[in-house]
């Protein structure tokens, strides 16, 4: 028995901004953000908007879509960094907006690589005989920890939240593989201090630069690229599928540049590599499951394709899952 993927959902927030618009509010223009970054726009949380909304908002669409009742699942999973709480759990907040008791609910703090280890731990729980159906979220806002005088950093985050309905399944069809890797010692290069200041682009209070996200862009994109092809190459032989036979790669949307040099490492041709960032830019955990749950509606996942989801995030966090629909 294993687990399959039954259905998805995405929410985001209602304001989105172009990279015009942040020229309002920083020093930077279009071009400057589109050719380092690939992003065109972003949903940001306003004062007064609440992640887990979102979140649950996502999530009933994936419930509904999936023809499951949240009574009848038997726990909820989600990979996020971004709770407006030290506790309870990010899931435990999902779990009272679907008005579920008595499931265990808890949160997988891998940053951008949140939901690929969620989905990991998920499928491995309901090969175990644990659990028959699983909620797996992944949702973030890492708008509210950036500083928004630094450019390099502020106009990389959107924010949102992506859901997946997981059911016991026999078969060839599911999660087929999954592999989760991470490097403490890199923990310097993308970072956040705890902190209880959340800081929206319209708010008046501001994150002081100390506490805002700290990354060393350079570094960090010669190691995401490196570990991300090699999580892939190791996560596809485990599975016994061959780099050719995936139909579509889905990799954290965190900079064009990044997945197009991972593409291109695993010899993976444009149309068959899924890219929405440039109009959400990098929504962390949630990017992995907004960018598949828009796959699907587009059409380009069918029944029986493989499908690679890959991502690399603060720790060092990465890891890959393959997938047959």
């Amino acid at each position: 028995m294993g687990s399959r993927i039954v259905a998805t959902g995405r929410a985001v927030p209602r304001t989105a901004l172009t990279n015009k618009d942040l020229e309002r509010y920083m020093d930077t223009s279009d071009e400057w953000i589109r050719s380092r970054t690939g992003i065109g726009q972003r949903y940001l949380m306003r004062q007064g908007e609440s992640l887990a909304q979102i979140a649950t908002d996502a999530s009933r669409t994936a419930l509904e879509r999936a023809g499951v009742k949240p009574g009848e699942l038997d726990a909820i999973i989600v990979g996020t960094v971004s709770s407006e709480y030290g506790f309870p759990s990010f899931a435990c907040q999902i779990q009272h907006g679907l008005g579920i008791t008595s499931i265990p609910a808890f949160d997988v703090a891998a940053a951008c690589s949140g939901f690929v280890y969620a989905l990991q731990v998920a499928d491995a729980q309901m090969r175990a005989g644990d659990f028959k159906r699983v909620l797996v979220v992944g949702a973030d806002a890492l708008s509210t920890m950036v500083d928004w005088n630094d450019r390099r950093t502020a106009v990389l985050f959107g924010d949102g939240a992506g859901a997946c309905v997981l059911v016991t399944e026999p078969g060839n069809r599911g999660v087929l593989a999954s592999l989760l890797r991470s490097a403490g010692e890199h923990w310097t290069l993308l970072s956040v201090r705890a902190t209880g200041t959340r800081s929206t682009i319209d708010s008046e209070v501001r994150r002081s630069p100390d506490d805002a996200i700290q990354m060393k862009g350079p570094e960090l994109f010669k190691i995401a690229v490196k570990s991300m092809e090699e999580v892939s190459r190791l996560v596809a032989e485990r599975a016994g599928v061959k780099l050719d036979e995936i139909d579509l790669f889905v990799p954290h949307q965190a900079n064009m540049r990044i997945i197009s040099a991972v593409a291109e490492r695993l010899g993976l041709p444009a149309e068959r590599v899924f890219t929405n960032i440039d109009r959400y830019g990098n929504t962390s955990a949630a990017s992995v499951p907004i960018a598949l749950d828009e796959a699907l509606e587009q059409g380009r996942i069918h029944d029986g394709s493989i499908v690679m989801l890959n991502a690399c995030g603060g720790g060092l966090t990465w890891g890959a899952n393959l997938v047959r629909w």
